[in-house]
């Protein structure tokens, strides 16, 4: 059985989506970050970081149990344990690796910043709004790019990279975006949230 600790914010669908894919039994531990839950010592024994998500597994290499935070560490890991949404040919592994990497890197921190400034700042601060809402339109600009012939991130079967990408999209109304200023990027879009698994996990917790 995996513990999942996690809350409704992009990092954390993107392994619920995951999990719901696997088909993995998995138990919800809601951590209630607008409550600080985060910072509880039950949960910084498990991410030091104090950020969602992270898992549990009773199951783990070598069939001893393991704990795991940030996000991509756990879609990795969980792609590894079962050998699914992660391609085997090294190169395509590669190219798999390097969008996880990107929405790890930009897409995503570059993101979360235009959502607080766009949405949560107290004050008005037109330098930050500027600099991380023309970012998004950038990083809209590569993804769309990357979708432009191939029906997911790395051309025609779903991996890790779609589920770590496509949540973070889904808040695209925070960073500003008008998804069809990016018709690749939008058709993926829809693709992805016809997926059955993919709207259970955006539902999780």
């Amino acid at each position: 059985m995996i513990d999942l600790y996690t809350w409704g914010t992009p990092n954390g669908r993107k392994v619920s989506i995951m999990l719901e894919a696997l088909r993995l039994p998995y138990r919800v531990h809601p951590v209630n970050i607008l409550e600080d839950d985060q910072f509880s010592p039950g949960f910084l024994a498990i991410s030091p970081n104090n950020k969602i998500p992270a898992i549990k597994d009773d199951e783990g290499p070598n069939g001893e149990p393991i704990s795991l935070f940030e996000s991509g560490a756990i879609l990795i890991y969980l792609a590894e344990k079962t050998g699914e949404f992660m391609p085997s040919d090294p190169l395509e592994r590669l190219e798999c690796m390097q969008w996880l990497m990107w929405q790890m890197g930009g897409f995503g921190p570059f993101l979360g910043q235009a959502h607080h400034f766009n949405k949560f700042a107290p004050e008005h601060v037109p330098y930050a709004k500027e600099r991380y809402n023309d970012e998004a339109k950038r990083l809209w600009s590569v993804l769309n790019k990357q979708l432009a012939d191939k029906a997911f991130i790395i051309g025609d079967d779903l991996s890790i990279a779609d589920f770590a990408i496509y949540p973070w999209a889904m808040r695209y109304e925070w960073q500003h975006i008008d998804p069809d200023k990016y018709p690749f990027a939008k058709a993926w879009m829809d693709r992805m949230g016809h997926i059955e698994f993919v709207q259970r996990g955006m539902q999780i917790p």
